[in-house]
């Protein structure tokens, strides 16, 4: 049994996370922090872990988790995790991290978009990013893993086959996508408040989306290829789920075909990965670690249609994908297929 620390464990995506490692045969959750919510009990802030887990949220402290954890999940915000990620992989405590601060390829792009100072710069661009279909050698052997994005797992799964073996057009993809509003986060937001988003859907982070970059900069590490993405996310009245629409422009002798057949060939080993004949949908994921992903032709264009559960394939379950790959697990360990 691992002894697991949860960084910032009042979330959404934490919760998921403990929900996942309860039942896992090699984790043992010993320490949950809070910045704000220190002292009380875990079940005062998720009541759906009532009588399942006894414990309560603590202060971080560098010298408690290098005592007692072995692996530690940080679900802090962007820009608050490296300082502590730091402090717990200087002391060899495997990490994974959910924010964006060890995703991209270089510092000069984080500071572009997130704008906020890196208390751990050397590591930006070295951080193996933790998408286990794509990077499962460079994870494997990681002390510190990037938990990928939620809108870049749904779009990075079904382009990065294609762009790395030449069937699509790299500097002419378009991504539309979907997501519930747990995607905001728990933390109350005007946007997010129920009168505010039922029964409507809105586009937003038009062209300045943190996601975009992440998604350009992750496929041209797995392929060595340039790529140009127009990304939008859309939020819509849903609790959780992300639909991702990927419209490409297969290379000449391509189409839907061999592009659905490349995707099938790729994935035919990876569990939680699903090439469909129908058009995905969220409800048929949600709660799963799965992406399904549907191929359509329209006119000139293929048409990739990805869904995924934001909080599972989209976060926690992908984290405990890569802490199964970063102790020496089998793949599913602790994970429904």
């Amino acid at each position: 049994m691992t002894n697991i620390g949860i960084l910032g464990a009042t979330g959404y995506t934490a919760l998921e996370l403990i929900k996942l490692l309860l039942p896992h045969p090699e984790a043992r959750i010993v320490r949950m922090t809070s910045r704000s919510d220190a002292g009380l009990s875990i079940e005062e802030c998720h009541p759906s872990l009532r009588n399942r887990l006894d414990q309560s949220l603590v202060e971080f402290s560098a010298d408690d988790f290098f005592e007692n954890v072995e692996f530690a999940f940080s679900c802090l915000p962007h820009a608050a995790a490296s300082p502590v990620v730091k402090q717990l992989v200087d002391r060899g405590i495997k990490t994974v991290d959910f924010s964006a601060d060890y995703r991209l390829n270089d510092i000069e792009t984080y500071n572009q978009w997130y704008q906020s100072e890196h208390a751990d710069q050397d590591r930006v661009g070295e951080t193996p990013y933790g998408l286990p279909e794509l990077f499962r050698e460079q994870i494997k052997g990681a002390t510190l893993v990037a938990n990928p994005g939620c809108f870049p797992t749904s779009s990075i799964l079904p382009l990065a086959p294609l762009i790395r073996d030449g069937l699509i057009e790299s500097d002419d993809i378009v991504v539309d996508s979907k997501t519930g509003v747990s995607g905001g986060g728990r933390k109350p937001k005007p946007g997010l408040h129920f009168p505010e988003s039922n029964e409507s859907v809105m586009a937003y982070g038009i062209g300045t989306h943190r996601h975009g970059p992440e998604i350009s900069q992750i496929v041209k590490r797995f392929c060595g290829v340039e790529s140009q993405v127009v990304f939008t996310p859309h939020l819509i009245p849903m609790n959780r789920g992300i639909l991702s629409t990927i419209y490409v422009k297969p290379k000449s002798g391509q189409g839907s075909d061999s592009i659905r057949d490349c995707l099938q060939k790729f994935y035919k080993n990876e569990p939680y990965v699903r090439i469909t004949d129908s058009a995905p949908r969220t409800r048929d994921v949600s709660g799963t670690n799965f992406c399904d992903i549907g191929v359509f032709s329209s006119g000139n264009r293929v048409i990739l249609v990805s869904a995924i559960d934001n909080l599972i394939k989209g976060a926690s379950g992908a984290a405990v994908q890569n802490f199964n790959l970063m102790m020496g697990l089998g793949p599913t360990t602790g994970l429904l297929i």
